[in-house]
């Protein structure tokens, strides 16, 4: 057992608090009435093979390729990659590179398809029955369908389902708390589907091997807390339903973990270490799909709001539709947006370009007008403290700010700088309107590359001395055969003298030499 384990050692009645937080104005009025609804199929589809945490996806397909919906594109590489599948039938007009839904906008690899409106299902996965699968059999059947966390994390789900086979875990935690403002998606998801949120939560459960499944959705979304209720009964778990705080970010792994039973995940470890897993509302959903009719992850909810846009809304897209049709479809937007994010206005993205798709992790488009939107003008940090008391991480934001500031990417380190969840707290707090958070995120980004770089160098290093050492064998075996070959030559010579010698002597004497 781990010894951060606690099984059966805390109260699943009780809640506790976590330090630090804020409560931003969640304006998820605007779409949370706005029931789900199927967008059509859109006039293009690119689909990145980057999708997800890990290894980008290999292609199957080249261009002018006909596929059919849910055919496998791209096949996963390595043990943390995704399969991608064709959202919809028709024909592949470009294996290359696009712009990626990122701050970026840099291309990556992304396979284009042109619809050819039939919709056409190609062979869909084998169906299983999860009451008589084996646990390893339902995590491959997960890993087929290229499902990964569908609440922004995009890690693999199948990799966390195997988890089992590394610690000794006893819960699984539903993560339904959708802590962003404007997001609506995961509460629509429950209020319509609860009954395969539960089920998929109750595959994931066998699958782990667990005793006890949480669902964790925030207080501001009683009638999914209703639904769930009344739906809590799963492949013969009897799912607890946890009303949390409505306080951000409580969807963050680690704070929900700490609110449900009152431990710390200590840095750098893994909730699995403490015997839980933390899976996303519609993660579920998508295992659920997965499972009980082989439908591969092609599709996701989408949450569109803000002002900016002409009708906020909740819709089904398929995975690499373009923003810009499903802006469109929601009426175009009424104003130019003074920010246009893919996520959530806490730790979303911003786009310049509307024609980057909807990948996986995608749980919202937010057109935000100016009247939504914080001043922008930056001003000296007044040593507030401020930062400090929201960070829910405990730490000093503003002193790691003044050392990436200063160029001590190491020193930042040594106080905090990577156990940062890039929650935006302390950015959303700040009266000097300073980006704290963004700051924090170029330094992980500038520490990762020069760490990779210091990766690359040692390697190289090793590479070299590896080269020399090779260089250095074969040249000592060269030498060691000379060697050989003399010695062998020296020791002919010195029988054939000895030869001669007894020759020599014997025709003095007149005797026969054989």
């Amino acid at each position: 057992m781990s010894i951060f384990s606690f099984a059966g050692r805390f109260d699943p009645a009780r809640l506790f608090a976590f330090k630090g937080g804020v409560h931003p104005e969640t304006r998820k009025f605007l779409s949370a009435e706005c029931a789900i609804e199927v967008m059509p199929i859109p006039s293009l589809i690119r689909v990145p093979l980057q999708q997800h945490i890990g290894v980008e996806a290999e292609p199957l397909v080249q261009r002018d390729d006909l596929v059919l919906k849910g055919q496998l594109i791209g096949k996963a590489r390595g043990p943390v990659s995704a399969n991608i599948h064709a959202p919809t039938s028709g024909r592949v007009i470009a294996v290359g590179h696009f712009a990626a839904p990122h701050p970026s906008g840099l291309p990556v690899p992304t396979i284009t398809i042109r619809p050819d409106g039939k919709d056409q299902w190609g062979p869909r996965l084998t169906r299983m029955r999860p009451e008589d699968a084996t646990p390893e059999e339902i995590a491959a059947q997960v890993a087929d369908a290229g499902i990964v966390g569908m609440g922004g994390a995009t890690f693999p789900a199948a990799v966390k389902l195997n988890l089992r086979a590394k610690h000794d875990l006893h819960t699984l935690i539903i993560n339904a708390a959708e802590c962003e403002p404007y997001l609506t998606c995961d509460d629509r998801l429950m209020r319509e589907h609860a009954e395969e949120v539960a089920d998929g939560a109750g595959i994931m459960a066998r699958a782990l091997g667990v005793e006890r499944i949480i669902v964790a959705i925030e207080a501001n979304k009683p009638q999914a807390i209703a639904a769930m209720e009344r739906h809590k009964s799963a492949l013969g778990y009897d799912l607890t339903i946890k009303t949390v705080p409505t306080q951000y970010p409580m969807g963050s792994e680690k704070h929900l973990v700490k609110t449900l039973t009152g431990k710390e995940t200590p840095a750098r470890a893994l909730t699995a270490e403490m015997g839980i897993v933390v899976h996303n509302a519609a993660t579920a959903h998508a295992v659920h799909l997965a499972v009980r009719y082989g439908e591969p992850l092609i599709s996701r909810v989408v949450t569109v709001s803000g002002r900016g846009v002409g009708r906020p809304a909740n819709l089904r897209v398929l995975i690499g539709t373009p923003v810009s049709e499903v802006l469109a479809h929601c009426g175009g937007l009424v104003e130019e947006p003074e920010r246009l994010l893919l996520g959530g206005p806490m730790m979303g993205q911003p786009i310049q370009n509307p024609r980057v798709p909807i990948i996986k992790g995608t749980g919202g488009i937010l057109a935000l007008t100016a009247a939504e939107t914080r001043d922008q003008d930056i001003m000296p940090c007044i040593r507030c403290g401020l930062c400090v008391q929201v960070c829910p991480m405990g730490l000093t934001p503003f002193e790691l700010n003044a050392r990436i500031k200063a160029g001590d990417l190491e020193g930042a380190a040594k106080v905090g700088l990577l156990d940062c969840i890039n929650c935006g707290c302390c950015s959303f707090t700040c009266p000097s309107n300073i980006p704290l958070v963004q700051t924090i995120h170029f330094a992980k980004g500038k520490l990762a590359e020069q760490d990779s770089r210091k990766h690359q160098q040692e390697q190289a290093k090793r590479l070299a001395a590896a080269r020399t050492a090779r260089e250095e064998a074969i040249l000592a075996a060269k030498r060691a055969a000379m060697a050989k070959r003399k010695a062998d030559m020296a020791a002919k010579k010195k029988r054939e003298a000895e030869a001669a010698a007894l020759v020599a002597e014997a025709s003095q004497t007149g005797e026969v030499v054989k």
